[in-house]
């Protein structure tokens, strides 16, 4: 009578193993945006990650007209800055205060220093901010669900890659539960929730 055939056990874990390989690498550009943002909003309270200020000093020619419309024309002409100012008004009886789109410049009639502060925007942090924090995009939360799930999937295929004692079952069991004990340790001590 004929032996009968042994059926190969099915290799899951090189299937497993691309699997993560390739979702690892989709996640890989979502992973820097979320990663960076985050790091920067963790410190907002230390700098503005949305917008760089700065403050500048300049000097124009004086006398400047009376009219506090006209100063205000004399003044972007010399500095060479562009489109009308949002708003110009008398700070006290020598200052003009100029109101532009992310500036404002104090202008001493008297001396023509003007003193400019302002904000220039942090582009790829900004827009890397706006999309972390999802406010208000009902079609980013369905791309950044779906990040969740892939990060999901990497965490939870990741502790079955390996076999044995480098595996879930040995170290990779002990570097888990690790990860597991920094949240609820920081709870527990800080008094959280």
């Amino acid at each position: 009578m004929p032996e009968p055939e042994r059926r190969r056990p099915v290799r899951w874990r090189p299937w497993l193993r691309a699997l993560h390989r390739d979702i690892g690498y989709v996640a890989v550009g979502l992973t820097f945006v979320y990663a960076l943002s985050g790091l920067a909003v963790n410190h907002i309270a230390d700098w503005d990650p949305n917008f760089d200020n700065y403050e500048a000093r300049h000097q124009v020619a004086v006398p400047l007209p009376e009219d506090d419309h006209a100063a205000a024309d004399k003044v972007l002409a010399e500095l060479a800055l562009t489109g009308p100012p949002t708003e110009v008004y008398r700070s006290d009886a020598r200052e003009l205060s100029i109101l532009l789109d992310g500036s404002t410049l104090h202008v001493d009639l008297d001396s023509g220093v003007v003193l400019e502060d302002g904000q220039r925007p942090r582009l790829l942090l900004r827009i890397a901010n706006w999309l972390h924090l999802n406010r208000g995009k009902k079609a980013w939360t369905y791309i950044a669900d779906g990040y969740a799930v892939f990060l999901l999937f990497l965490a939870a295929s990741g502790l079955f890659m390996l076999p044995g004692r480098k595996g879930l079952v040995g170290r990779g069991g002990v570097l888990v539960l690790l990860g597991i004990a920094v949240p609820v340790l920081y709870v527990t001590l800080s008094g959280g929730p």
